[in-house]
């Protein structure tokens, strides 16, 4: 750390009597919100009120004026049933998050919901409230945060220096998306990262010690952290260890276990399992009285409160001042990094990204894997702030980033991350790393490990976040390693995901459509799922059709020569057996790749209506997959030739015929229509 950064960690000794007074406030906003409502976690607000008054009165660098400055400490409330932690804190620290809205906690359109959202509530960094999601999330940002300062920072301006900072409770040191995380980052020196663990021996159910028992202070020294132990109540102690933390560049990421009393303030209730939610709402007004608050003014915040925080809003707007300062010196001793910062930051992507990926040879022939690792060569090339990680996959899922080389504690400017067989933290981590919209991430596994990662998933989706996801092996086509690797129902149970596109490209031109599409979006996350098995090119559909087919989710692959008598509709390796039948129908057979059912939805009705004419209602389709969504297009009169159990372990193709995925049982269900 600079001199310079390290003279910013604090304007002043820690004026713990104004900061005493803003604890109690807190507690009081969080006191009456929950009891207003009626609901919420008055808990953890209650509990590690002086851990926020130490952070956003004191220690945490940030300016509410503009809450995206990209040189902001990043603080993510893990715990995010304690939403109101915080909610209070931010409109304490003057962000743009008003008293009626901290009122207004947990209602309809209100920007308090009750758990924090980003993009809703102004210094919110995560979508957190699956318990261990904000621990992963911090290490992404930790990654992304690493890779940006080995890209734009120089010699003579280091313009990020940023901490990543996340408050878990009990609960989120239980869940295995912690462990995971936390062994990332810990194995490659992410010494940026501060874990602030808010231990006070309760989970929801009962005391903590019904379902806990191991020694979290040791775990994490053996997983490679610094690790302090305080007293979350006593603000001199938090601070000390908070800010030695943050200077101390070592390769470790660090671990301040603060032990608190969970729903502090609330004495029928502090301590105990009860005191985890709402349940201390009721003795609201006792404890109102006991903190000395007005017992006639409800969401009391005091003037001298008022005070510091405008004075200290002040101070950080003079350093956040005199950075732009050094940011103005960078941007014009380096204007190609400002302006690929600035592109990274507006999440633009090449204009011409679908055209700078070159045409396979007309005798390719490969799986989608293999088609998709020569594609992200290319789209990696334009893209410079996209990264890659496999879980522990590379060699299988073939998306590692051949002009790059590793990320690790030594090298934080590559872009190949090895997460180790570790697919929910690796989901975690890509979101962390797309919050902090700087760098565009991607990950790979095998799709029915995509469930390993669910949680992860859905949360990118709620949030509109960029995240790429790579899934290879992505049928009964996988083969001899039997049902247990054959994904059967995970195609469907991802495209049920609201927000989430799933493509399943049928060649690999229609692969080169599928990752340009998802790069082109940028608000949400898409799927790819690519085969293991080889399958042709279908040289037969000109280059563009196949390619801005996938832009569009499904297109006319095969147009009927006569008058339309059956559609055909295929996805993924299964296209190959839809024309093949056609070609065995006769004329009046049209065939229809539909690699995004999502995107496909999005189009005009006049699109679909193209593709997919009202008036025929003769449709069969066909995917090894379960069949049940496919009802919305082939509708109540056609057929879908699918799967509706699990694999079996045999050669890939030896298994498509067993279950019946053929051509043959495409032309049968035709014929019985």
């Amino acid at each position: 750390m600079t001199t310079e950064a390290a003279a910013k960690e604090t304007t002043g000794a820690l004026d713990t009597e104004v900061l005493s007074l803003a604890a109690r406030d807190a507690r009081g906003l969080a006191i009456d919100a929950v009891a207003a409502c009626n609901s919420g976690h008055l808990g953890l607000p209650l509990g590690a009120a002086e851990v926020g008054a130490v952070l956003f009165g004191h220690s945490l660098q940030f300016n509410p004026r503009a809450p995206h400055w990209i040189n902001r400490d990043r603080f993510i409330l893990s715990a995010g049933h304690g939403s109101m932690f915080l909610y209070g804190w931010l409109h304490l620290a003057g962000f743009d998050l008003s008293m009626e809205e901290i009122r207004n906690f947990r209602q309809l359109h209100s920007i308090t919901p009750g758990h924090p959202e980003f993009g809703e509530t102004p210094g919110v960094e995560a979508t957190s409230g699956p318990l261990g999601q904000g621990v992963g999330n911090a290490v992404g940002y930790a990654v992304s945060a690493k890779m940006a300062m080995a890209k734009f920072n120089t010699p003579a301006h280091e313009i990020l220096d940023y901490h990543v900072v996340a408050l878990a409770g009990d609960g989120c040191m239980q869940e295995g998306v912690t462990a995971e995380a936390a062994a990332f980052a810990a194995h490659n020196g992410l010494d940026n990262l501060i874990l602030v663990y808010d231990s006070n021996d309760v989970t929801l159910d009962a005391m903590a010690v019904m379902t806990q028992s191991e020694d979290t202070a040791m775990r994490f020294k053996a997983y490679g952290y610094d690790v302090t132990t305080v007293d979350g109540h006593d603000m001199g102690a938090f601070q000390k260890a908070f800010e030695e933390a943050k200077a101390a560049d070592n390769g470790k990421p660090k671990l301040i276990i603060a032990r608190t009393e969970i729903a502090r303030g609330i004495p029928e209730v502090a301590g105990t399992a009860k005191g985890h939610g709402e349940g201390g709402a009721k003795f609201a007004d006792e404890a109102r009285k006991g903190l000395g608050l007005p017992a006639d003014e409800k969401f009391f915040v005091a003037p001298e409160v008022r005070a510091y925080f405008e004075k200290h809003g002040e101070q950080l707007a003079t350093q956040y001042q005199a950075w732009e300062k050094k940011y103005d010196a960078w941007r014009n001793a380096n204007p190609e990094l400002a302006e690929l910062l600035a592109t990274a930051l507006a999440k633009s992507v090449p204009s011409d990204l679908m055209e700078s990926i070159p045409e396979f040879p007309e005798d390719h022939a490969d799986a989608t894997r293999g088609s998709g690792g020569v594609v992200m060569q290319s789209v990696a090339e334009k893209m410079p702030m996209l990264f890659t990680g496999s879980a522990d996959l590379f060699g299988s899922t073939k998306n590692y980033i051949k002009s790059s080389d590793d990320f690790n504690r030594d090298n934080p400017s590559g872009r190949n991350l090895w997460f180790g067989i570790r697919e929910h933290a690796m989901g975690a981590i890509c979101n962390g790393a797309a919050y902090d919209g700087i760098m565009r991430p991607s990950g790979a596994t095998f799709t029915v490990f995509a469930d390993y990662m669910r949680p992860s998933i859905r949360l990118a989706a709620l949030a509109h976040l960029p995240v790429l996801y790579i899934f290879t092996h992505d049928s009964v086509g996988v083969g001899e390693d039997g049902p247990t690797h054959q994904p059967v129902e995970t195609c469907s149970g991802l495209r049920v995901i609201p927000g989430l596109d799933v493509i399943r490209p049928g060649d690999a031109e229609e692969v080169a459509g599928a990752f340009a599409a998802a790069l082109q979006k940028t608000d949400g996350p898409t799927a790819l799922l690519l085969t293991r098995q080889k399958i042709p090119l279908q040289n037969g559909i000109p280059v563009k059709t196949r390619r801005e087919g996938v832009y569009r989710g499904a297109y006319i692959a095969r147009k009927e020569t006569a008058d339309l008598e059956v559609v055909l509709l295929a996805t993924g390796s299964e296209l190959q057996l839809a024309l093949a039948a056609a070609e065995k129908i006769g004329a009046g057979a049209r065939v229809v790749s539909m690699p995004c059912f999502e995107r496909f939805d999005r189009q005009p009705a006049e699109y679909i209506e193209e593709v997919l004419p009202a008036a025929c209602r003769k449709r069969v389709a066909i995917e090894a997959g379960v069949p049940g969504l496919w009802s919305k297009y082939v509708g109540l009169d056609g057929r879908v030739v699918g799967i509706d159990r699990f694999g079996l372990s045999a050669p890939g193709g030896t298994a498509m015929e067993e279950l019946g995925i053929t051509s043959e049982a495409v032309v049968r269900a035709a014929g019985e229509l």
